[in-house]
């Protein structure tokens, strides 16, 4: 089983914008995030810990400028706190381990997936590709990334 943790040597090797928005709980403009239309097969993980978050079998086009989830890849590893920052209440959710702001889940989401909606900053996050997953130890979760076409 691995160790996700939140390092000084981690956050050291945040840009800048990471940084903002893991540490300080900003948020990313929309439709900048580079992993926004990303399309292949594989996780996303915390920036920070490398934790599994979500899979590209979760991944989906939601319009709202942020990658979109509908659930996490692995429960335990998202956290769900109250935000009432911004004059509105909202579920913040950050990673675990890595106590990184990820975005925030709305109940908006697909209902015949679930309902939810995980709009999450691609500065908070790290793609490893499928074919990169056994070599980067996330093997286990091979099984839960869509095959492309």
């Amino acid at each position: 089983m691995s160790q996700y943790t939140k390092s000084e040597e981690a956050i050291a090797r945040l840009t800048p914008e990471q940084f903002r928005v893991t540490q300080q709980n900003g948020t990313e403009r929309p439709g900048t995030g580079p992993l926004n239309g990303n399309k292949a097969s594989g996780i996303y993980v915390d920036i920070v810990s490398g934790e599994p978050l979500f899979a590209s079998a979760a991944k989906y086009e939601s319009g709202c400028g942020w990658p979109s989830f509908v659930k996490p890849i692995e429960p335990d590893n998202v956290v769900e706190l109250r935000d009432d920052s911004l004059g509105m209440t909202r579920i913040e959710v950050r990673s675990k381990h890595g106590d990184s702001h990820l975005g925030h889940v709305f109940p908006d989401g697909p209902r015949d997936k679930g309902g939810l909606r995980y709009c999450i900053n691609s500065a908070s996050l790290r793609f490893v590709a499928k074919e990169d997953m056994e070599a980067e130890g996330y093997a286990s979760y091979i099984d839960q990334v869509e095959e492309l076409a």
